[in-house]
């Protein structure tokens, strides 16, 4: 399992981005937002990043998708920052909710996506969330990811040593799910009871760490991107459209994956 650094009170912050003036604003308002929020560090570029990183232990990291050596140099760095720092959770700003950059920013292996265009105090909420090990994104970002999953060519689901951790039947039944299956339609469709569907699943949120549908599709997305996950994650989903946890059934039969 994914180990969180932070189970509650002061959330230490490191802020990246691209204009160095808007780093300081962002890292003063961070200080002064009388949140449990403790900045230990900023940076412009890539290098920076890591090396801030490196030097001041976090328990999350806002790292912009544009930094001072490129447009959408953040991406990379996040790679680069989940493999060398695995406790860090980490939020991922954009300018703007744009399809491409969502899906780009969980692929890479953000924990949190947060758009310039909401209020400040939602991101304090996000730090604290993501901090506490949930995954933040608005209702509507899930949507572009499960889509995304959707449409993704088929891979293997890997441990971190390359061994595959599901069977062939257990990487369909993750398909299925991910396309917003019933239980009844997988059961229907693969010839199968929907009691044996719900061991089946039972299985596979054991194996993979996961405990809903939602959790299951976000792991699968991640598997299938442009970066290596090293631990299957203990996930839970926050919507910050409307500040709730998503209360899908941890049982395996569960609702669709977005309603």
């Amino acid at each position: 399992m994914k180990k969180v650094s932070n189970s509650g009170g002061l959330i230490k912050v490191f802020f990246a981005d691209a204009n160095g003036m808007g780093c300081q604003l962002m890292v003063r308002a961070l200080e002064q937002s009388g949140q449990e929020i403790k900045v230990v560090g900023s940076a412009t570029d890539s290098v920076g990043v890591l090396k801030g990183l490196s030097e001041n232990p976090s328990d999350v990291a806002i790292i912009s998708a544009d930094l001072r050596d490129g447009p959408v140099a953040g991406f990379r760095v996040v790679r680069q920052a989940r493999v060398s720092f695995p406790l860090i959770r980490i939020i991922v700003l954009i300018d703007s909710p744009e399809r491409a950059m969502i899906v780009e920013g969980f692929r890479a292996g953000a924990d949190g996506i947060f758009s310039r265009d909401e209020p400040f105090e939602m991101l304090c909420k996000c730090i604290h969330a993501v901090g506490r090990g949930q995954v933040w994104a608005r209702s509507e970002y899930l949507r572009f990811i499960i889509e995304a999953l959707a449409k993704a060519e088929p891979q293997p689901i890997k441990s971190a040593s390359g061994a595959a951790l599901l069977t062939k039947r257990e990487e369909e039944l993750v398909r299925l799910v991910a396309e917003g299956l019933t239980n009844r339609d997988i059961s229907r469709q693969l010839s199968l009871s929907e009691h044996t569907v719900r061991n089946y699943l039972f299985r596979i949120f054991n194996k993979l760490g996961t405990s809903n549908r939602l959790e299951l599709a976000l792991y699968a997305i991640k598997q299938r991107g442009a970066f290596h996950v090293l631990d299957p994650p203990s996930l839970k989903v926050v919507s910050n459209s409307n500040e709730l946890v998503q209360k899908q059934s941890n049982s395996p039969e569960g609702p669709p994956l977005i309603g």
